[in-house]
């Protein structure tokens, strides 16, 4: 594993919604082929500072800098930073009915595969990567031509995302509650993918609150938000301390 080369840089990140701020300051770094979990209570600021970095449009940077790669992401769209490699997933997939989930997930591979100036997969050649992929992570041939998460359990979803990420192989990887609505086949699908994925060099931020499944992460760091700030950071130990003695008490900790 590569853990030299900076490949996500936030620094002091302030985010807004409307007239409320949802990150005060953030900063942080994640590594080509590193781990690094974030946690913290609801509300602290976790899933905003992913749809930030993503881009979408409700969640207003307001101050600092985020870099992917050396590249400044704020600078690009929501399209640009897809193709430059960031590939988020949701907490609550959304269903998009009347687009079949193999033509959605077979248009964002060779858009992706464009900006990285390899050729495009045929409907075939996708199909059957597509397949294979699928049943590594446990989602059935049939969900590939349903329209995207229509009907899906809350399983399923999490199960195309993962199918997503596996075919998109993005350099950074935000993955937001992945293992929520899981069992336990799905925890063990997310934790081969995230391992395979990061020997080849990917990043991840991890957004979680299963202790057993970020033991297993084996993270390179473990980060604790407050109040839209880091307020702590550290190793296992820190889950293992928030896990052990809750939110509320690990802050009370950190300030004594």
């Amino acid at each position: 594993m590569n853990t030299s080369t900076s490949l996500l840089e936030v620094r002091d990140l302030r985010v807004a919604v409307g007239e409320h701020t949802v990150l005060q300051s953030v900063s942080l770094q994640v590594a080509a082929g590193a781990v690094v979990v974030l946690m913290g209570a609801n509300g602290s600021g976790k899933s905003s500072l992913g749809l930030a970095l993503a881009g979408h449009p409700r969640y207003r940077v307001t101050g600092g800098s985020a870099r992917l790669a050396g590249e400044d992401l704020l600078a690009m769209g929501v399209e640009q930073r897809a193709r430059a490699g960031l590939f988020l997933s949701f907490q609550a997939p959304p269903d998009i009915p009347g687009v079949k989930n193999n033509l959605f997930v077979r248009t964002a591979v060779n858009a992706v595969r464009e900006a990285r100036g390899e050729a495009p997969l045929d409907a075939f050649d996708f199909l059957g990567a597509a397949r294979q992929t699928a049943a590594r992570v446990g989602l059935p041939d049939a969900m590939l031509n349903r329209p995207v998460n229509d009907g899906f359990s809350g399983g399923e979803r999490k199960r195309n995302e993962l199918l997503q990420l596996a075919l998109l192989r993005p350099r950074l990887a935000i993955l937001d509650e992945i293992d929520s609505g899981m069992d336990v086949d799905g925890v063990r699908a997310v934790l081969d993918l995230v391992a395979s994925l990061r020997a080849q060099g990917t990043g991840f931020l991890v957004i979680s609150h299963y202790q057993q499944m970020i033991e297993s992460l084996a993270p390179d760091a473990v980060l604790r938000l407050e109040q839209g700030r880091i307020a702590e950071s550290g190793d296992l130990a820190l889950a293992r301390a928030i896990a052990r003695t809750g939110y509320a008490r690990t802050a009370e900790a950190a300030v004594a």
